[in-house]
């Protein structure tokens, strides 16, 4: 009994200690919250090591050392900090330890973080430690770019030139159900985190219904990573994958998206072979029509011809490929619409593709 009292005792000690550096960092003196982390890091407080790989990360309070900060991210990680283990794929995806990397970048994407979206979308679209399915990579990197990650946005003009364009249609609803799915796995994640736990065994071994991996907790990817790795623990044995909730970890900055993903240019396998590459848009079958009683609405205008110009803007976008033009009268007024789709749900998807990219959009029935 004396024993568990003075677990617990510790246990409370180093989240006061953790709570006072995060005070500190938030007034900005950067070296007494290192102090105040590196005793509970030392003792295996995920959110001190996840805190502390932060500081030497960004270089606040200690000299910039991104093999500590990555050191400190794997540990935390096998620990189950969610956090860290999206830093540390991150980082071993930087360095070109990629094989090592995917369990994290995947779990990390499963929960809806775009920067892993994106690098998963490449990873399929080259097929590069995954297997080669250009209608997830579309999906995946328009996720990345409705979430305002701006290498993303040039990523899919590049994929334009080789996804044809039933496969960039084939795209919406799975980008819908992969938003839907990491939305339920970060409700299920912070539930157990709620509770004192991580997610039990069962969830995070459960795979989804569609073909593609998935892997729902920090826990699962460093298992995974373990086995990449040969059996080398990518955070030393021992961990227990238990930990307290996360409410008193520091938040990095945004960072600029040249330091967190690779440059654009990296989707195209300049490895692959030629046969491997799919014709150009020109020479695809054109979209069969569309039909069905939903419509989107993009817009009502007082000029017809401004209906006509928004159309021209809007008609080779993949969500409205195929779905008939409608310029629909209303008193002084021309609406201009897409019809053809089948039920509101798809008539949803396309406006939530069309609001990401800069569009009005609503759904309606005929």
């Amino acid at each position: 009994m004396l024993a568990g009292l003075f677990a617990m005792t510790v246990a409370t000690s180093a989240m006061a200690d953790v709570k006072q550096g995060v005070d500190a960092w938030s007034a900005g003196d950067y070296p007494r919250a290192v102090k105040e982390w590196e005793r509970p890091a030392r003792e295996g407080d995920a959110d001190a090591m996840f805190n502390l790989a932060q500081a030497y990360k960004l270089g606040r309070g200690v000299p910039r050392d991104l093999t500590k900060a990555e050191s400190l991210y794997e540990q935390a990680a096998a620990k189950g900090h969610l956090g860290a283990a999206d830093n540390y794929g991150l980082l071993l995806f930087q360095r070109g330890e990629r094989a090592k990397a995917m369990p994290f970048i995947i779990a990390a994407a499963d929960r809806g973080d775009p920067r892993s979206q994106y690098l998963l979308g490449l990873a399929y679209f080259n097929g590069d430690n995954v297997p080669r399915d250009w209608v997830r990579a579309y999906a995946l990197v328009s996720l990345a770019q409705q979430a305002g990650l701006d290498q993303a946005r040039g990523a899919l003009i590049q994929m334009d030139e080789h996804i044809s364009l039933q496969d960039r249609q084939l795209s919406v609803p799975l980008a819908a159900e992969l938003a839907a799915r990491a939305e339920a796995n970060r409700a299920r994640q912070v539930a157990a985190a709620d509770l004192g736990g991580a997610p039990s065994a069962s969830a995070a071994a459960a795979p989804p219904p569609d073909k593609g991996p998935s892997i729902a907790s920090a826990e699962r990817a460093v298992a995974q990573a373990e086995q990449v790795a040969s059996g080398a623990s990518p955070a030393q044995a021992g961990a227990d994958y238990t930990r307290t909730p996360q409410t008193t970890t520091i938040r990095e900055p945004a960072p600029k998206p040249t330091q967190s993903v690779p440059r654009v240019a990296s989707i195209v396998d300049e490895n692959a072979k030629p046969a491997a590459a799919a014709p150009k848009p020109s020479a695809q079958p054109a979209a069969p029509a569309r039909t069905g009683p939903w419509r989107v609405q993009l817009g009502a205008f007082g000029v017809a011809g401004n209906a006509e110009k928004l159309w021209s803007r809007v008609r080779s976008r993949p969500e409205l490929a195929g779905h008939e033009r409608l310029l629909v009268p209303a008193g002084r007024l021309t609406k201009l619409q897409a019809g053809g789709f089948a039920s509101s749900a798809d008539a949803e998807a396309a406006c939530s593709r069309l609001k990401a990219g800069g569009f009005t959009c609503i759904a309606t029935r005929n």
